[in-house]
C-alpha cells in the first residue's frame, strides 16, 4: 500500500467516523424516530404537492356541493359554503408548518445571539441578559399572545413575531449554558493565547459545538409553535379565514351539531395536528438521544 493510498483511507475512515455520521448512525437504529421522519415527509409532501395539483382551489366555492360528506369528487368532503376540504386542509398545513418554520427560525437567532453574548462575556452583560429572559419567562404566555394578538391585529406577520419575541429566552439559555462551559475547555485557551477575536472564537470555535443542541431545540420548537398557532387560530385570535390553517379549520367543532353529524369537518385537521405535533417531538427525543455523549459507543 502506496503512502498515497494510505492517506486516502485515513481519510475516508475520518470520515466515515465524524461526528455528523455517527449521530445519524445511532439515530438511524431509533424506528420510532425514524418512521416519525417518513411521516413528517409525507406531511410536508402532501402540503406541498396536493395544492399545487389539485383541480380545486382553496377558495373555490361549488354551492351544489354545500355540506357533502367524504366523495370521490371531494375526498374529504366539503364544507358549508361548498369549498372542497381536502385542498384547504393541506393548503392549511402549509400556513401552519410556514409559521412553525419562520418563528422557530427568527427565536433561535435572536436567542443564539443573546446566549452567546450572555455565555462569552458573563459579568454584566450575562446579567442583564439573563434578567430580561426571566422577565419574559414570567410572563402567562398563552395569555399575553392572546392580548397582543388581539390589540396589533391578526396577520401572519404579527403572530410570527410575537412568538417569536416571547420564545427566544428558551434557547438563549441553552446556548449560554454550553457556552460557559465551552469557554473554559483547553482548545479556547489556545484561541485566546494566539489573539483571535471575540468574534472568531465565539461563532468560528464555540457556535459548531452548539450547532447540535439547537438542532434538538427546533424540532421540540416546532411542535410547540404549531400547537400554540392551532390554538390561537382555534379562538379566532390567529391567522384569520379565509387563509385556512389547520387552527382554523377546526373552529366548526365549536359547534355541536357539527361535533355530532359532520365529522370531516375537524377529524382531518385534528389528526393532521396530533400526527405533526407528535413527530416532531419523537424526532427531537431521538436526536437528543442520538447527540447525548452519554449514548455513543
Amino acid at each position: 500500500m502506496t503512502v498515497l493510498d494510505r492517506n486516502e483511507e485515513i481519510k475516508r475512515a475520518t470520515k466515515e467516523n465524524s461526528y455528523w455520521k455517527g449521530v445519524w448512525r445511532r439515530l438511524r437504529k431509533n424506528k420510532l424516530a425514524m418512521v416519525s421522519l417518513v411521516i413528517l415527509a409525507l406531511i410536508i409532501g402532501g402540503c406541498i404537492f396536493v395544492p399545487m395539483f389539485s383541480k380545486y382551489t382553496i377558495s373555490q366555492v361549488i354551492a351544489t356541493d354545500a355540506n357533502k360528506p367524504p366523495s370521490a369528487a371531494h375526498l374529504l368532503g366539503t364544507d358549508k359554503i361548498g369549498r372542497d376540504l381536502c385542498v384547504r386542509l393541506f393548503y392549511g398545513g402549509r400556513v401552519s408548518l410556514g409559521v412553525a418554520v419562520a418563528v422557530t427560525a427568527l427565536e433561535c437567532v435572536i436567542g443564539v445571539i443573546l446566549g452567546s453574548l450572555a455565555g462569552f462575556f458573563g459579568g454584566i452583560v450575562d446579567t442583564i441578559i439573563m434578567r430580561i429572559s426571566e422577565i419574559f419567562l414570567s410572563f402567562p404566555f398563552l395569555m399575553i399572545c392572546i392580548t397582543l394578538q388581539s390589540v396589533l391585529g391578526n396577520s401572519i406577520k404579527t403572530l410570527i413575531i410575537i412568538l417569536a419575541v416571547l420564545s427566544w429566552p428558551s434557547i438563549a439559555r441553552i446556548v449560554r449554558g454550553q457556552i460557559l462551559s465551552l469557554r473554559e475547555m483547553d482548545y479556547m485557551e489556545a484561541c485566546r493565547a494566539l489573539g483571535i477575536s471575540n468574534y472568531r472564537q465565539m461563532f468560528v470555535h464555540l457556535f459548531p459545538n452548539v450547532l447540535a443542541y439547537i438542532i434538538v431545540y427546533v424540532t421540540l420548537s416546532m411542535a410547540s409553535v404549531i400547537l400554540t398557532e392551532t390554538s390561537l387560530s382555534f379562538l379566532g385570535l390567529g391567522v384569520s379565514p379565509p387563509t385556512p390553517t389547520w387552527g382554523n379549520l377546526i373552529q366548526e367543532a365549536r359547534n355541536l351539531l357539527v361535533l355530532q353529524s359532520k365529522w370531516w369537518y375537524w377529524i382531518p385537521p385534528g389528526i393532521m395536528i396530533f400526527l405533526s405535533i407528535l413527530c416532531f417531538n419523537i424526532v427531537g427525543d431521538g436526536l437528543r438521544d442520538a447527540i447525548d455523549p452519554k449514548m455513543q459507543k
